[in-house]
């Protein structure tokens, strides 16, 4: 395993310690962004369920989306993941950013999700 994915391992491994904390049984909102697209889902951690998910490769977004990687990307893929949520009745969400910084498409993706209706 390189380096720089062990690094993200022990990253990721240490926010999700810390979200487990806080939780309090909230759901997360996790974060996976790849050099093409971003995914966004809503897991309940108890249960171990999905209960709202969304993606730039979704085929309503696929098609007003020019690329898959920008901040536009994110900020859709966030709004609709919230949407999703709130229809599944979930409003109070924990933010799971993963190894990633909070910052371009991942604080994009955040801002629009709260836009939407999650609280977190």
């Amino acid at each position: 395993m390189s380096l720089s994915k062990k690094k993200y391992d022990r990253r990721t491994n240490r926010v999700r310690r810390a979200l487990r904390r806080v939780a309090k049984g909230r759901p997360r909102l996790t974060v996976f962004r790849s050099s093409k697209h971003i995914y966004a889902q809503v897991i309940d951690d108890a249960e171990g369920k999905t209960l709202a998910a969304a993606s730039s490769l979704d085929k309503d977004l696929r098609k007003s989306l020019p690329r898959g990687c920008d901040k536009g990307a994110a900020e859709s893929v966030g709004k609709l993941v919230a949407e999703r949520a709130v229809s599944a009745g979930v409003k109070n969400v924990i933010f799971d950013r993963g190894g990633y910084l909070y910052h371009g498409r991942v604080k994009a993706l955040a801002d629009a999700a709260r836009e939407g209706g999650l609280s977190f």
